[in-house]
C-alpha cells in the first residue's frame, strides 16, 4: 500500500513538472494564440523539423495552410521553391506554409532548404512517411491546400500560377 502511494506521488510530481509532455515548437512562424484554437483532425499530427525540433500540426490551426510535400532531389520541387518562398513572404501572418520533406536524407533536406533560401518556411523531416501517409501523398511535388477550418480544399500538383491562385483565394 505504501509503495503504491509513493508511486502515485512520484507520478503526480512528474506530471506537475511537465515531465514526459511533448515540447511544442516555438519559432518565428508559430501563429499567435495557436494553443487556444480548436484543432481539426487534419492538423492532429506531430513531427520533427529538419533541425530535429518537435513540431505540432496544431500550430497551423485557425488559418488557411499550404502543405508542400517535396523531396530534396526533385527537380520539380526545386523549380517550385522560389514560388513557395515568395508566397510565404507575401502572405505571412495570413496563410501558414509547411514543407514536408521525404524520400531523402536529412543532410540533403538541409542543403535543399539552404540552396533555395527557404528558412522562413518550417520544414518537417518525414523520412518515415508518416505525414505523407496521413495526407495520402505517394509522390512529390504535391500540395495540400487547407482552409482556415482545416478542411482539405485541394490535393495535388499545382504549377506556380495555380498555387498563386489558390493562395490568393485563401487570403480573402
Amino acid at each position: 500500500m505504501r509503495r503504491r502511494a509513493v508511486l502515485l506521488a512520484a507520478a503526480s510530481a512528474l506530471l506537475a513538472a511537465g515531465c514526459g509532455a511533448p515540447e511544442k515548437t516555438t519559432a518565428a512562424w508559430d501563429p499567435p494564440g495557436a494553443e487556444a484554437r480548436a484543432v481539426p483532425a487534419t492538423l492532429a499530427f506531430t513531427g520533427k523539423t529538419i533541425d530535429g525540433k518537435p513540431y505540432d500540426g496544431s500550430l497551423l490551426a485557425g488559418r488557411p495552410a499550404i502543405l508542400w510535400f517535396w523531396a530534396p532531389w526533385c527537380a520539380t520541387c526545386a523549380s517550385e521553391a522560389q514560388s513557395v518562398r515568395d508566397l510565404e513572404e507575401q502572405y505571412r501572418g495570413k496563410i501558414n506554409f509547411l514543407g514536408v520533406a521525404g524520400m531523402g536524407d536529412n543532410k540533403a533536406m538541409h542543403q535543399f532548404v539552404d540552396d533555395f533560401e527557404l528558412r522562413t518556411v518550417p520544414h518537417l523531416d518525414d523520412q518515415a512517411g508518416v505525414i505523407w501517409k496521413k495526407f495520402k501523398i505517394a509522390e512529390q511535388s504535391l500540395y495540400v491546400v487547407l482552409d482556415d477550418k482545416g478542411k482539405v480544399r485541394k490535393t495535388g500538383y499545382l504549377d506556380d500560377l495555380q498555387l498563386t491562385a489558390e493562395v490568393k483565394s485563401l487570403a480573402v
